[in-house]
């Protein structure tokens, strides 16, 4: 074994060794250039790529991009000759002799093994795609998305074999992204879920609109069944994916997209510190239980911005911050990470959704709710854009607020046009721990085509600070299940003939304060209309006219999610399941 320790160094130039490139690696070696004319900075990566973008891949698939050098951001010349930093492809990190602040590598195309001292060293590892251990899971035509030649392997498939079914397993990011490029190379796409929704991190009926836009676009959808294995016909032409439920799907080709995990099998044999759900434990400053030893980007586990609980986040995004911060560190400088509140955007053919902070999934398994008290959560389907000015397209959008203090706690949106904007803005409100009272106040660029006076953002502000505020409660679908509840609906008759919630009485809003008389005053009344415009108007009608009303939030639209019924159908007359 070869020793490079021997060479003579250079007093007051510190050595920093970076293992991985792609967004933490890279930007932690970036930086630390930025921050120190006189470091030594090597990077080692253990494939071909030092930098590149994973999440265009779906779309070279695609051929939306189509050369595969514009996956590239940078090469091992380019950080030597701008950055001057040392890059060695093919080079294995194989162990970390802590120590001696020595590591061992080795060259993967030559075989030579050697060792290099560090005075900081960084681990930048990333994610593996996750391979279950099912029968038939290694038969050729079986493939991940995580790398560039993963890519390229998938588009070869699709050219040598000129396929025409593909399997996808998985409805997250890469599920949805890679389904629509392979639909667009003119393949039919089955999709297999585990789940009972697509896109996990956004809660169920917030799926709703995704799925059926799916369905539109001639994507089979199945929810709910997990894989059990793969079967290979006898000429090795077709694969059959077999479902723990007997379903039995054919194609020429599966892509596995169900989730990634940790690399740490180099920082679990160094004995760092490794979390509860799988990755390298850090603290505020990307430091891990050894004081020379950062860690950044997708093998990390790291403090949720909102709960304070550990998480993992594997996006690019929170690894480039990562990274940053980790540089910072290393030569001196006072940083510190905040946390990360999962801010996250996807394109699914013409549907956009997007998130930030916590889901009503997640805050129901936090213990934030414990410890803030209860949360409320508000349902509005506004325009991206004023009405009256051509191609208005509709948002749905959920927004959590904690009921103690107004303080936002997520949001999440689906629709065609204005999606990111507005939960970017939402974003930023979280970062600053922003209440629904400072939404409701948020002064927002307007003009006809970009928005409104009262933006999205500014009418979700105001429904959740109403509520809090007592002029305008809100209820929920699940509430309208009590005896005790008297539900109305006041949308116009021809509305309410086409599909109505059992039980429900119609009073059209244009006629209530006439009718008023015939609500009782011992009942809680419930109001609900398409969208929950109309019947707000209604309960702010009849609390000031003494009765005890809510508005149901979202209307008729947000029961056809819940209820799990495509909206372009007449829902059934009864409750969506509480």
């Amino acid at each position: 074994m070869e020793n490079n320790l021997e060479e003579k160094r250079q007093p007051g130039k510190p050595r920093i060794l970076i293992v991985g490139g792609v967004a933490g690696g890279a930007s932690c070696a970036a930086r630390a250039r930025r921050m120190s004319e006189k470091a030594e900075i090597i990077m080692f990566e253990r494939g071909p790529y030092v930098s590149f973008a994973n999440c265009g891949l779906p779309y070279y698939v695609g051929d939306v991009i189509t050369d595969e050098s514009d996956l590239l951001i940078a090469t091992p010349e380019l950080f030597k000759s701008r950055f001057d930093i040392e890059v060695r492809l093919g080079s294995e990190v194989r162990s970390i002799d802590r120590k001696k602040h020595e590591i061992e590598v080795r060259n993967r195309q030559t075989g030579k093994v050697y060792r290099e001292e560090y005075d900081a060293l960084v681990l930048a590892p990333g994610a593996t795609p996750v391979r279950p251990s099912l029968y038939g899971i290694d038969l050729p035509g079986i493939f991940s998305l995580r790398t560039i030649p993963d890519s390229r392997q998938i588009r070869e498939r699709i050219a040598e074999r000129k396929a025409k079914r593909a399997v996808v397993v998985g409805g997250g990011f890469i599920g949805l992204e890679t389904t629509e490029n392979l639909v667009r190379r003119g393949l039919s796409v089955t999709i297999v879920e585990m789940l009972a929704q697509v896109m996990p991190p956004v809660d169920p009926e917030m799926a709703v609109p995704i799925q059926e836009h799916l369905t539109a676009n001639g994507v089979s959808l199945h929810l709910g069944d997990g894989v059990a294995g793969f079967e290979q016909d006898h000429e090795g032409n077709t694969i059959s994916v077999v479902t723990r439920s007997g379903g039995r799907y054919i194609c020429d080709m599966v892509l596995l997209a169900i989730g990634v995990r940790p690399e740490i099998t180099l920082a679990k044999e160094a004995d760092l510190e490794i979390g509860r759900l799988g990755g390298i434990r850090v603290d505020d400053q990307m430091r891990t239980s050894d004081e020379r030893i950062w860690a950044v980007g997708d093998a990390v586990e790291v403090r949720d911005f909102v709960s304070g609980e550990w998480s993992l986040f594997p996006l690019a995004g929170v690894a480039n911050r990562q990274g940053r911060t980790a540089a910072d560190v290393v030569l001196g400088r006072e940083a510190t990470f905040r946390g990360v509140q999962g801010t996250i955007v996807c394109k699914v053919f013409d549907i956009t959704v997007a998130a930030t902070g916590m889901s009503e999934k997640s805050l129901n398994r936090s213990k934030l709710h414990d410890q803030e008290g209860h949360y409320e959560k508000i349902y509005l389907h506004p325009g991206h854009h004023v009405n009256y000015y051509p191609g208005a397209k509709p948002i749905t959008m959920k927004l959590l607020f904690s009921t103690k203090d107004g303080k936002v706690l997520g949001a999440q949106a689906v629709g065609e046009e204005g999606v990111e904007k507005r939960i970017d803005v939402i974003a930023m409100a979280i970062q600053q721990r922003a209440t629904v009272f400072d939404l409701e106040e948020a002064e927002l660029g307007y003009a006809p085509q970009f928005g409104a006076a009262k933006d999205p953002v500014n009418i979700a502000g105001m429904i959740a600070a109403n509520a809090l505020r007592g002029d305008a409660p809100v209820a929920h679908w699940a509430d309208a299940t009590s005896s005790q509840s008297y539900v109305l609906d006041v949308r116009e008759p021809q509305e309410f003939d086409l599909g109505h919630v059992e039980g429900a009485t119609n009073i059209p809003l244009h006629s209530l304060r006439d009718r008023m008389s015939e609500l009782p005053r011992n009942r809680e009344i419930l109001v609900y209309c398409a969208v929950g415009q109309r019947s707000y108007y209604a309960s702010r009608a009849l609390r000031l006219n003494g009765f005890s009303a809510k508005n149901i939030s979202g209307g008729m639209k947000t029961y056809r999610a819940e209820g799990g019924e495509p909206a372009s159908e007449k829902p059934k007359d009864k409750l969506p399941p509480s």
